[in-house]
């Protein structure tokens, strides 16, 4: 039997998930990304004691697993997209990595969208504000000396990778989501470079692999902090949502694969591209099909940060009786219906899928709103953001497909699962595994070590449905109500929060003397 370890590092947490070559989650462990926020829109991950932390949780994943270091057959690693992580030219850490929910260069990707037409039929991306590019102008105009110490530039994944193998490289298809592959020809084009107005960088680019690509070994210096057996192979690994698709069983334009996480991520492989106007992005996945994307930072990070502004107190004496706050919020959510709260939530706390400068908002909020109400329009607004997106989706496809995969924190909630096939309106399906990208990562590993001869008969063996949510008629028909509000409010608001943006940052400036 073959053994498989992914190192799965998320905006939210990160987790070493060791997986047989069935497809069976044997364990994992995890601990929670160690975020830094120095100030309003940085996002960054201090990561001098990454590997360290990695490690502690990995060999709490083999004791899990009863399994020892030998026994690994490879291993690879999974990460959040877009973001940026940096290292000078002879391979040291000299500044944080910035999360893929950070929003510094808000300003600038607002301006460089004004001409993506430009660009578009090169990457076939729409600019985000977290991509690389957009990170690295922002540098260049605001932190100079980082981006002049700058000697190579990674997505997550393939930093993590560099600390265990020693080998500086990066995975085609992650590069493709963060708008630095021209989409044609697989590679880094010039032009790119110089649209985003950092030229410089075009050779601080490293060679590019495939996610089942031989990526190195692990190092002895590796082996000593993570306690993995030197030697061990690590294969390219991939970008999260194509780690969950494939471990969903999306392979194709039948079915969606959802993601609510830190991020928003819906998705679905095509033979076509989505065109500009669609709004959409376009990435390489790893079956060299289009990727067909539509995504933002609205999803159950939002949940988590109203908790603790909203039931600390709540939270505390759930741990005092030795409960989670999610037991009493299950309850919560099954006693209650979609009539129940009666204000809209704009889950907008690290970004928008509409305005830039859009900011997280209740509106509705009556003399007589309880928290409940308020946590449940949580609930409810994150999954009107998914279907914001799955509009999107549909438009370019033209047909709903028969499901939607759907993974992510939110799953651990059935009551949830079920608002979400009854906000979307169409049945909701899991799998066996919990970890997604831990299985994503043993699909790439097994297919890199020759256990299966593709990624399509890897997933088929590798992946189960166990669970499936149909919409119910009555709740459908008053989410549908909700929505159609919840869209309007949006458009009302679309092109005056401006003035809110641009307040907060005198007041802060203020504050600041």
């Amino acid at each position: 039997m073959n053994y498989f370890l992914t190192i799965d590092n998320g905006g939210t947490n990160t987790k070493a998930i060791i997986t047989d070559q069935q497809g069976h989650q044997l364990a994992k462990a995890a601990f929670a990304t160690k975020r830094i926020s120095p100030q309003p829109d940085f996002q960054e991950i201090k990561l001098t004691t990454l590997l360290a932390d990695i490690g502690h949780v990995i060999q709490e994943a083999l004791q899990r697993a009863h399994l020892s270091a030998k026994q690994l057959s490879a291993v690879t690693v999974v990460g959040h997209g877009k973001g940026l992580y940096t290292l000078e030219a002879d391979g040291k850490i000299f500044m944080n990595g910035i999360l893929s929910t950070d929003s510094r260069g808000k300003r600038i990707a607002a301006k460089l969208n004004k001409r993506v037409e430009q660009i578009y039929p090169i990457s076939h991306q729409q600019i985000m504000v977290s991509q690389a590019p957009v990170i690295l102008r922002w540098l260049k105009e605001k932190q100079p000396e980082n981006y002049q110490r700058i000697g190579y530039i990674l997505s997550n994944k393939d930093f993590i990778r560099y600390l265990l193998t020693g080998k500086i490289c990066q995975e085609l298809g992650d590069a493709s989501g963060n708008n630095l592959i021209n989409l044609s020809t697989g590679n880094y084009d010039r032009k790119l470079a110089d649209f985003f107005g950092i030229p410089e960088i075009i050779t601080k680019l490293p060679p590019l692999i495939g996610a089942t690509d031989f990526a190195g070994e692990i190092t002895a210096e590796a082996a000593k902090a993570t306690g993995l057996i030197p030697g061990t192979p690590v294969y390219g690994g991939m970008f999260d949502i194509d780690a969950c698709a494939l471990a969903t069983g999306v392979l194709n334009d039948q079915l969606f694969s959802m993601i609510a996480g830190t991020w928003n991520m819906n998705i679905f492989p095509s033979k076509e591209q989505a065109p500009l106007a669609s709004g959409l992005m376009n990435s390489i996945f790893p079956t060299g099909e289009n990727l067909i994307e539509a995504s933002s930072p609205t999803s159950a990070g939002n949940l988590d940060l109203m908790l603790k502004m909203l039931l600390a107190d709540e939270i505390q004496n759930a741990q005092d009786n030795g409960k989670s706050i999610y037991d009493y919020l299950e309850m919560m959510l099954e006693s209650t219906d979609p009539s129940y709260a009666q204000l809209m939530f704009f889950p907008f706390l690290y970004g928008s899928n509409v305005d830039p400068d859009a900011e997280g908002a209740f509106i509705g909020l009556q003399s007589s709103t309880t928290k409940s109400e308020m946590i449940r329009a949580v609930y409810e607004g994150i999954c009107f953001a998914h279907h914001y997106h799955l509009d999107q989706l549909l438009k370019v496809l033209g047909h709903p497909p028969l499901a939607i995969r759907m993974s992510g924190g939110a799953c651990n909630s059935k009551q949830w699962v079920q608002m979400f096939a009854d906000v979307l309106n169409l049945p909701i399906e899991l799998t066996a595994v919990s970890e997604l990208g831990g299985l994503g990562g043993a699909i790439a590993c097994a297919v890199g070590s020759g256990v299966y001869p593709d990624l399509q008969t890897a997933a088929a063996k590798m992946t189960k449905v166990v669970a499936r949510y149909e919409p119910q008629p009555t709740a459908t028909k008053i989410y549908e109500q909700k929505y159609q509000v919840y869209r309007s409010l949006l458009k009302a608001l679309d092109g005056n929060w401006t003035g809110l943006s641009s307040l907060q940052e005198r007041l802060n400036d203020h504050h600041d003397r």
